[in-house]
């Protein structure tokens, strides 16, 4: 069973994702430079999100993916995050039953 995260770091991660493939969707319609920023821009997202949410196998194949030029057009790291942070956050401590006033 994988732990728990809190509310703040799923926050985080999916600002960070959507904020990758934000900047790379423009990025990589700009030839090769675009690529070469993209694959040093993944790296870095990946460590980061397996750092914050811990290893999920979903983002192996976004990274992979993103390496194939105009194929990372699709918001993966976003998804990858959807997958990885699923089901995985807090669980609320449930309030007592109220006693009815009479």
């Amino acid at each position: 069973m994988l732990q728990p995260l809190s509310r703040t770091r799923i926050r985080l991660a999916w600002a960070i994702a959507l904020a990758v493939d934000a900047i790379q969707v423009p990025a990589d319609l700009t030839g090769p430079m675009g690529w070469f920023l993209g694959a040093g821009l993944d790296l870095i997202t990946m460590i980061i999100l397996w750092a914050m949410l811990g290893f999920h196998w979903a983002f192996l194949p976004s990274f992979v993916t993103e390496a194939v030029p105009y194929l990372n057009l699709a918001p993966l790291w976003t998804l990858a995050v959807a997958l990885a942070t699923r089901g995985r956050g807090e669980v609320l401590p449930s309030l007592p039953p109220s006693l009815p006033l009479s």
